[in-house]
């Protein structure tokens, strides 16, 4: 009677124990020492931060081809929006890489923008040779992008990088061709999937900045 008496002492104790553990400490109780992320604030900022700006450069992207496509005269405007998005992605590394970092990733996000803008008038005139040339500059600025950010912080892949962007690009020529052919539901559908993808995107950059810069966010 004594022993059994012991013995669920023992298990009331062990269940309180865990129950008052910090969310933080179970997330990461039975595994080994650095295979889970413990997050704090900071950590949770950075990537609310980080999705919010690539779930709006996928946003006013939609927007701006939507506008081109139809010939919409608030397009200027939103290109305008659409850029200052590109100027903010650069801002938000330069606490981490410095301000020319910052800039020189404005600055190829830009020309990113820039070339969608030349696939999207070449594909609603039709013109095959300014579309072909046009969207192989675009997976070049990918591939610069990608190299860029890989010399920045080792902890993002060149090849991750690539492979991330490309799939971002095919979620844009994806929207223009079915907003080409009036096909809604697939243009709806490239989109939704392009912005679950961009918080993907969005969640490795935070993750490599978190493992590159530990001391910022204890």
């Amino acid at each position: 009677m004594k022993r059994r008496f012991l013995l669920v002492t023992l298990l009331v104790m062990m269940v309180l124990s865990f129950t008052f553990m910090p969310l933080g400490a179970q997330a990461t109780a039975g595994k080994e020492p650095g295979s889970a992320m413990c997050m704090n604030d900071a950590k949770v900022k950075l990537k609310q931060d980080m999705r919010r700006l690539w779930v709006d450069h996928v946003g006013w992207t939609r927007s701006y081809i939507v506008s081109a496509i139809a010939g919409v005269a608030d397009q200027k405007d939103v290109l305008a929006r659409l850029l200052k998005n590109q100027q903010d992605i650069g801002d938000a590394i330069k606490p981490y890489y410095g301000d020319a970092a910052g800039n020189k990733l404005a600055e190829l996000l830009r020309e990113h923008i820039q070339l969608a803008g030349g696939v999207i008038d070449a594909a609603k005139s039709g013109n095959q040779a300014d579309l072909a040339k046009y969207n192989k500059e675009l997976y070049r600025n990918a591939d610069d992008i990608a190299k860029f950010l890989n010399a920045a912080n080792p902890n993002w892949s060149q090849k991750e990088q690539q492979d991330m962007l490309y799939a971002h690009l095919q979620f844009i020529t994806d929207q223009v061709t079915a907003r080409l052919k009036k096909d809604w539901n697939a243009d709806i559908l490239a989109y939704d999937k392009g912005a679950d993808h961009m918080m993907m995107y969005a969640d490795m950059l935070s993750d490599g900045i978190i493992k590159q810069f530990p001391d910022k966010f204890k």
